[in-house]
């Protein structure tokens, strides 16, 4: 039987933290899941398509978007404007799915503010030192785009106190495992399982 009720979990890290990488190995091992494909108005990466990895749009359409109340949250990161649509919550809530948000900082309070019940997870590199490593060993950004994105990410561990859970991706074998552990667990919660445990009371009350 499925849950009656599905979860949204917030997913939030600095660039470089390995934020795609882990939740790339939860989605392939839990394909019930749902992600969120967030619409941007920043270019494709190489090997990156419209509709899979994101939405790409350009800034006059995000815009219209905006006054039309599409989206869940949105915010402008390096530049760029990224935001949730709704309609990816509303796929979710239809098909009693678990839904995956890949959002920023900004991104997750916004929607915390509006879904207090959503699940945060907050993803720490190991050191400074290694984010930067990182980030310098993937070669997709010039100079001036990656000290920008190390000095957003000392902004942004500091509101690690904001989620519920935080994942310090030392070790991916690890850090995975505990990402997996989390969203498992959710289905433990007890507004998960109203139909379930109606059910077996009932079963109680026939002596069945």
């Amino acid at each position: 039987m499925k849950n009656n009720k599905n979860s949204v979990f917030i997913i939030s890290a600095p660039s470089g933290s390995g934020k795609t990488t882990l939740i790339d190995l939860l989605l392939s091992e839990n394909p019930s899941l749902l992600f969120s494909i967030s619409h941007t108005t920043r270019p494709p990466r190489p090997g990156e398509r419209d509709g899979v990895e994101y939405f790409f749009v350009n800034e006059k359409q995000f815009e219209q978007m905006i006054r039309e109340d599409r989206f869940l949250e949105w915010a402008e990161v390096h530049g760029h404007f990224y935001g949730t649509s709704r309609e990816m919550l509303n796929q979710a809530e239809q098909d009693k799915r678990d839904l995956i948000l890949d959002i920023d900082v900004q991104g997750a309070a916004l929607v915390r503010q509006k879904m207090p019940e959503a699940i945060s997870i907050f993803i720490l590199p190991p050191s400074y030192s290694a984010l930067k490593m990182r980030l310098l060993s993937r070669q997709k950004d010039s100079q001036e785009v990656m000290l920008k994105r190390l000095e957003n990410a000392r902004k942004e561990i500091l509101r690690y106190s904001e989620f519920d859970y935080i994942i310090i991706n030392d070790d991916l074998q690890s850090a995975s495992k505990s990402l997996s552990s989390i969203i498992h667990s959710s289905n433990s919660l007890r507004e998960k399982q109203t139909e379930r445990i109606e059910s077996i009371l009932k079963s109680f009350e026939k002596g069945e």
